[in-house]
């Protein structure tokens, strides 16, 4: 059966293993293409221009908004952050199916702009689990973990919206169940 390339999102919580899930993911499907996100933040040590974010100034960004150069972008955590056009039709451009990893108000923003999107929601086993994950990353102060608290209350009553949810509770299987739910969509559609 000829396989279709296909625009599939990835969103969830911070800190719910989105980031894990999908590296885990391309491991085992290479042929899969993941566009780099734009982002207003600072680089995080070992962050790396062009392969963790594209690190562009709000200048630079309001530009690239301005002349419809995105696919989806979004306040997050008090930066923005948004997925190129370019970047994803030069994918499926060449015959791949593209994987993006990103928040929950990009996932919904882009349905709204590709319809035929499948949406996947990562949702973490429990709260306590979420805010185990997010301190243990060791990366932000307490006000900030805080607020990605906050908004991952939020962002779980948008799973709903999306077309499969999958919960991040053990590893191995998560990663098989969404590359299940990919080769589904590529090969028959899914349940659309």
């Amino acid at each position: 059966m000829a396989r279709r390339a296909r625009l599939f999102v990835v969103s969830g919580p911070s800190g719910v293993g989105k980031g894990t899930l999908v590296a885990r993911l391309r491991e085992q499907e290479p042929g899969l293409g993941l566009t780099v996100s734009a982002t207003t933040r600072a680089p995080r040590e070992g962050e790396v221009e062009g392969t963790s974010y594209y690190f562009l100034t709000e200048d630079e960004f309001d530009r690239r908004v301005a002349a419809g150069e995105f696919l989806e972008w979004a306040h997050v955590h008090g930066h923005r952050y948004g997925t190129l056009r370019a970047e994803a039709q030069r994918l499926m451009d060449q015959g791949r199916s593209v994987v993006l990893e990103i928040d929950v108000q990009g996932g919904i923003n882009v349905r709204r702009v590709h319809p035929d999107a499948v949406l996947v929601f990562i949702e973490p086993p429990s709260a306590e689990e979420l805010e185990r994950r997010l301190r243990g990353r060791g990366t932000e102060d307490e006000a900030s973990i805080q607020m990605r608290l906050a908004n991952a209350t939020k962002e779980l009553g948008y799973a709903d919206s999306y077309d499969v949810r999958i919960v991040n509770d053990d590893l191995d299987r998560a990663v098989a169940e969404l590359a299940h739910v990919i080769d589904t969509y590529e090969t028959d559609g899914g349940p659309f």
